[in-house]
């Protein structure tokens, strides 16, 4: 029994060790992230406008036109819709 506890520990021990890795790599290439915002921002460019086109980016363009025609629909059922 004693085996298999030093076996399962290693392995926890591995996990634990890969985990943290990965969450120092995760941090990093966040902070990438922003030092590349903040370069935007310094050139003008709006980030909230820059964050939104990076999330629709994401979006498969099928999906994207079924949810504008949806935005639209609530958009007009509120009043909001018409010419800017």
């Amino acid at each position: 029994m004693a085996e298999v506890v030093g076996i399962a520990s290693e392995q926890l021990a591995q996990i634990v060790a890969r985990i943290e890795r990965l969450e120092e790599e995760k941090a990093a290439l966040a902070a990438d992230i922003r030092e590349v915002y903040a370069e935007a921002k310094g050139n003008g460019f709006d980030t909230k406008v820059l964050r939104k086109v990076i999330s629709l980016r994401k979006i498969d363009r099928a999906e994207r036109a079924e949810m504008d025609a949806i935005l639209d629909l609530y958009l007009e059922a509120l009043g909001m819709a018409g010419p800017a």
